[in-house]
This record gives C-alpha cells, sequence and structure tokens, in this order.
C-alpha cells in the first residue's frame, strides 16, 4: 500500500492537525447548490453528538467548476444555540482537496481513506453532496455504533418511494443477501459508516484502476466488508431525498455500472459465496417511522413497449443466455395484455442468475451483455408496478421479500451452473 501524497498545503494542514477521532467524508462534483447544507448537518451533527471528539470533514472533490470547495470552506454553523447546543465544541477541522486519479466517487472515496489513515481515525463517515434530507441525527447513527458498538460498517436504511430504487429492490438486495447471507437492505445506498481499520483494508485492495473506481465503489464497499467477515450493521436514517428518475428512462448506464460490479466481486469472492445457504438479518440502529416521501412518476405503457421491443429484437442473445425454455417463458409473458401482464418471480431469479452465468463464463463482451438485459429490466419493474399500485409501503415491501426468497430458494441453480 503506497503511502498517499497530497500538495503542500493540505500535507501542512494534516502534519497540523495531527490525529483525529472521526472523519467524515464528502466527494462531490459541481455541487455548490447543496453541499453547504451538507456541510452544516455534518458540523452540526459533530458538535451535539460527539462534542468531546476530535472531527474533521474531507470534501474530495472531483474538479468542480461552480465553486464547490470555496462553499465547503465558507459553510459554518452560525449560531449553535439555535440547534441547542451549549456545551463546549471541540472545533472541526475542514480539507477541501481534488483527488488524483480515475474520475469517480471511488476514486474520491481513496483519498477520504488515505486522510483517515494519516490521521489514525477510528471511525469514519461518507455522506453524498446532494442530499437534501440530510439531518444531524444522520452522523450519529452512522459514526455511533462504530465508536460504541465495535460494528465496521454501517450501511444506510431508507424510506423509498415504492417506485424508487428498483435496481436495487429487483437485482442489488435479493441477489448480494441470497450470495452473502446477510439482510442489508441497501448495499448500494450511497451514505455509509465504517471503522478506520476497515479503511484502511480497503486500501489494501488492488481496485482503484478499475471500474470500481469510476461507478463500483458502493457495492464494492459493501460485499468487501460482508465477504471478509467485517462487523457489519444498518441505521435508519428516515427518507433520503434526491432527483429520483423515471425507472423506465436513462437507467442503461446504471443498470451496466451497478450489474457489472456486482458481477465482478462475484468472481471475486466465489469461494465466500458458494457455500452460504439462506440468509440472516443484521442488526439495525435508529428510530424507525413513516415519512412523506416524494412520488415516483412513471410510465408503464412506455415500459412494456421497451420489453416487447426487446423481445423482438433480442431473443437471438436472450436464447444464448437463458436457453430455449426460459426465452419461451419471456414471450408468453410479452404476449399477456397490459392489464394482466406479470413477471413471475422464479423466471425473474432465473434471469439474473442466467446473465450472471453468461458473465462468469464470457459469453460474450461484458457492456455487450449486460445492456441486452435492460429491456428484461425494464419488464419486471413495469409488472412491479403494475401489481403494487395500490398497496401500501409494507405490502410493496412483502413482494420484495417474495422475490428475495425465490433467489435463496434458487440458487442451487447458480452454485450447480458456475463451475
Amino acid at each position: 500500500m503506497k503511502t498517499a501524497t497530497f500538495r503542500a498545503e493540505v500535507q501542512a494542514q494534516l502534519e497540523g492537525i495531527g490525529q483525529a477521532d472521526i472523519v467524515v467524508g464528502i466527494p462531490s462534483y459541481n455541487n455548490a447548490h447543496t453541499i453547504g447544507h451538507v456541510v452544516r448537518a455534518v458540523q452540526a451533527g459533530l458538535g451535539k453528538y460527539f462534542p468531546e471528539r476530535k472531527a474533521v470533514i474531507v470534501n474530495s472533490d472531483g474538479g468542480s467548476s461552480d465553486g464547490t470547495m470555496d462553499i465547503v470552506h465558507a459553510s459554518a454553523i452560525a449560531d449553535f444555540n439555535a440547534i441547542l447546543l451549549h456545551h463546549r465544541i471541540e472545533p472541526v477541522a475542514k480539507i477541501a482537496l481534488p483527488y488524483s486519479g480515475i474520475p469517480g466517487k471511488g476514486s474520491a472515496f481513496r483519498t477520504i481513506f488515505e486522510i483517515a489513515g494519516i490521521l489514525d481515525a477510528k471511525a469514519c463517515a461518507v455522506v453524498d453532496s446532494d442530499l437534501r434530507s440530510i439531518t444531524p441525527e444522520w452522523i450519529e447513527l452512522l459514526v455511533k455504533p462504530v465508536l460504541a458498538g465495535g460494528f465496521d460498517y454501517v450501511a444506510p436504511l431508507y424510506h423509498r418511494h415504492k417506485f424508487d430504487g428498483t435496481i436495487t429492490n429487483s437485482i442489488v438486495y435479493p441477489l448480494t443477501r441470497a450470495l452473502y447471507g446477510k439482510r442489508v437492505r441497501q448495499p448500494i445506498g450511497g451514505d455509509f459508516g465504517f471503522s478506520g481499520a476497515l479503511a484502511q483494508y480497503y486500501l489494501t485492495k488492488d481496485v482503484w484502476d478499475s471500474d470500481v473506481a469510476r461507478f463500483g465503489i458502493d457495492i464494492w464497499m459493501t460485499t468487501t466488508a460482508i465477504a471478509s467477515s467485517f462487523k457489519v450493521t444498518q441505521s435508519f436514517l428516515g427518507a433520503k431525498i434526491h432527483d429520483a428518475k423515471d425507472p423506465g428512462t436513462d437507467l442503461g448506464n446504471m443498470l451496466y455500472q451497478v450489474v457489472s460490479a456486482t458481477f465482478a466481486l462475484m468472481e471475486n469472492y466465489a469461494d465466500i459465496w458458494q457455500p452460504v445457504h439462506g440468509s440472516e438479518p443484521v442488526p439495525a440502529f435508529g428510530f424507525e417511522y413513516s415519512v412523506g416521501l416524494e412520488p415516483v412518476n412513471v410510465n408503464t405503457a412506455r415500459m412494456l413497449h421497451t420489453f416487447r421491443e426487446g423481445i423482438r429484437n433480442l431473443s437471438g442473445i436472450w436464447r444464448e443466455i437463458l436457453g430455449a425454455g426460459d426465452l419461451d417463458e419471456v414471450v408468453r409473458v410479452g404476449a399477456l395484455p397490459d392489464n394482466d401482464f406479470y413477471f413471475p418471480p422464479g423466471l425473474w431469479t432465473r434471469v439474473i442468475y442466467d446473465y450472471a452465468l453468461a458473465f462468469h463464463h464470457k459469453t460474450m463482451p461484458a457492456e455487450h451483455l449486460i445492456k441486452s438485459m435492460m429491456p428484461l429490466y425494464v419488464g419486471k419493474t413495469a409488472s412491479f408496478i403494475l401489481a403494487a399500485k395500490d398497496m401500501g409501503q409494507q405490502q410493496a415491501e412483502a413482494e420484495i421479500e417474495i422475490l428475495c426468497m425465490e433467489f435463496e430458494n434458487n440458487k442451487d441453480y447458480l452454485t450447480r451452473n458456475w463451475k
């Protein structure tokens, strides 16, 4: 593991700080309109819940041109009395610096890990720079399980609209749960807590010139922590409010990025996940409450059109990946009228496992392979939306639980064909 080198002024700042108990990282790229709120919420959380701890906020920036780093320096709590803080507060240092390496969130995180190591931090957290719903309590919930509970990794637990996070709900959560046996509900949530020891373990991994550095960091951090037997928990943070997209549009690149990273991790940790059967809950912190959620607009007619276009144009590729039997089942699903459209969870489970196997056996180039999944994913998502449109949040979550059990119960199909 090479020693990090920073510009002279950052090096001097780090030497001046010497040591810190807590490091909170905020990766950014042109987030001037939101990052001030995030910095103030982090400062308030550190002041309110960790007043005796020495803390540092690190803004790791990807070359913003909108003054993001200037706003980090300028953002401060004007009146601590206003947030009911009357006790002495250890000053919070702020470091804002451009990261080096491949452009992407992973490179930003690497810089944060390196600074945590230099400062010998006991606990760390990272939060997104575009959060509108972050509160000071998030910092307590992400950091305290590490400092007081001995946990190494704290995943976020959010309430999200039932039609938001469909890649997580239909692929990443059921698959990682079945593979590694831990029910981490938001494995790609974006806001995490972790121990200084885990940050240093991440730095030993040779991934920083790969796609992980560009876009796979969230699932990589979660999977690495679980597969390497670090102590994992999750904390309820309320609502994550961000600019949600219609699940039927603009998700092709994200699907490729997330699924390719998840499949690549399956290669790395095959010896770990193959013997795992079933799953177990992980401990959860925080007071769970109902939250108002922003609506997610969906166009199921357009989604079903995309799915049926896929049947017309991609059947040759799908036959190679899924086999004739499951392709016939997909075609049958496509022939259903819109009002009766239903993509069975067992079929969807086999689709994902067959794609993972095709990735493993290098049936075709990875990008070509995973992008051919897009119409199938859109069809499965449309099926969920049609089924859940009149359901409450708990009923919709029960549907996701049914899908998770299908992944667990059919895992033998994956392990049998992996060799």
